[in-house]
This record gives structure tokens, sequence and C-alpha cells, in this order.
């Protein structure tokens, strides 16, 4: 089956990272017109240039310059049919070695600028619908060590996800978010780098491997695509199983 996306707008905020720049690749090779949002004005030219997409550097924590964003896309591009927040962090401490500016960091990077996508998003989106999708993480569904400021952040974006599905279900925009497990990408180099700590990780995955941004960048595109429209409110696993499944060891 074809996909819908052909000539569809999507905006994508954090389009330069690893997940993001595969998913900004697999929605051009299915015919997407792209806003690459990225906070490095050297690597949104470069993906831009690569993808033939309009691009916009911002601080996705900033309210107002998300907002700069969509404005930006609605006056190139007339209408905006998707959007996607891939921006955020890994940040691995327990509570009591997590200063507050980390805490609120953490927060910032991953809830605050999912809240704002879902802001200047739906408000663009009101007479044509369109859909949104968020990047939780298995995290929020499974108690692991040393997550409690991720997984607090992930968490409210499940939460925010659920909400605005509810929202904004009746004006034909569907919310949805993909909760990956350890994905490798460059940020998360701190833990694959050790060998200890990546085989740790791969021990934790019931399907023994560790995630590829092209696991993720796929869920995300098939909760874009317009062939999935009875599809909203719905956190969607891609994490090897490890937010529902107890591994064999």
């Amino acid at each position: 089956m074809a996909s819908t996306l052909n000539s569809k707008v999507i905006v994508v905020l954090g389009g330069t990272g690893g997940i993001g720049s595969q998913l900004c690749r697999d929605l051009r090779e299915a015919g997407a017109r792209l806003v690459i949002a990225g906070h490095h004005q050297d690597k949104v030219d470069h993906l831009c240039r690569e993808l033939d997409a309009k691009g916009f550097q911002l601080d996705a924590t900033d309210a107002v310059q998300v907002d700069d964003c969509f404005d930006f896309a609605m006056r190139e591009c007339d209408r905006i049919d998707g959007a996607v927040n891939c921006v955020g962090s890994v940040f691995l401490k327990p509570a009591h070695r997590t200063n507050p500016d980390d805490y609120h960091r953490v927060v910032a990077l991953n809830l605050d600028t999912a809240f704002f996508t879902v802001r200047s998003a739906t408000s663009r989106m009101q007479n044509e619908g369109g859909s949104i999708v968020l990047v939780s993480s298995a995290a929020a569904q499974i108690g692991l060590a040393n997550h409690e400021s991720i997984a607090a952040a992930k968490a409210g974006i499940i939460g925010l996800t659920k909400a605005a599905a509810a929202s904004y279900a009746k004006r034909g925009i569907r919310v949805n978010c993909v909760a990956p497990g350890l994905v490798e990408t460059p940020a998360s180099e701190q833990i694959t780098a050790s060998e200890k700590t990546k085989q740790y990780s791969l021990d934790m995955h019931p399907l023994g491997r560790i995630g590829k941004a092209e696991d993720v960048a796929s869920a995300i595109t098939w909760l874009l695509d317009g062939h999935n429209d009875w599809v909203t409110g719905q956190v969607l696993g891609v994490d090897g199983g490890l937010g529902m499944l107890k591994a064999h060891t």
C-alpha cells in the first residue's frame, strides 16, 4: 500500500539528531515536504541541502521560538500536515545525585519541547487536521534504576499525548507517541561506548539487541501515514520488549 505522505508538509523538531535525521530521510523518500528544525544551524543547513528541505534554527525549549518555527512553516509551505518532536536527552543518575539544574534541563529538553510542539502545531492544524508524534521512552513504563529525572519527563509526554489526543480528536488531529528502548545514536554514546554498560543494556532487552534509529523512525512514519488515521492517543513501544517483558537470563 502506497504511503499517503507524498507532498504532505511535516515539521520535524530535533531533525538533525540520530533518530530525527533518519526520520527526515525516510519521510523525504516517501515524498513528504519537510521543515527541519534544530539547534545547530550548520547541521540544519547540511541536512536541508541533502533533502531539499526548508530549515529553521531554534532552541526548542523556548515557546516563542517554537511558535516562530511553525509560523515559518506556514509561510513557506501554506499548511502543516504533521509535526514530530525528536528533541530530547539521555540522563542517568539517581535522584539524590541529580542537582536541580540538571533536573530542570532534562524536563525542559524532553517535556517542555513536547508540550510546545503540541501547543504550536494544534493551533495551526485547527481547520485541516493532522498528525503529531512525540517521543517518550520505555523508561516511563517500567522502573529502571538511575532513570528518575528522565523517566519523570518521559512519563509526562505519555500523559500529554493522551490528553491532547482527547482534546483535538474532534478537529481531526491525531496525537501519538513512540516509547523507544536504548537506541544507538550519538546521544546514547555515554552508554554504548562502554562494553560493560552496553552488555548490561543488551541483557535488559528481551530481543537481545539495542535499537537502531531506523527502528524508531519507521514507527513514527507509520503513525504519520494517513492510512492509520484511526490511531490516536497511543503509546507505541519500539523497545525490543524492554517496556513490557522480563528478559530471560
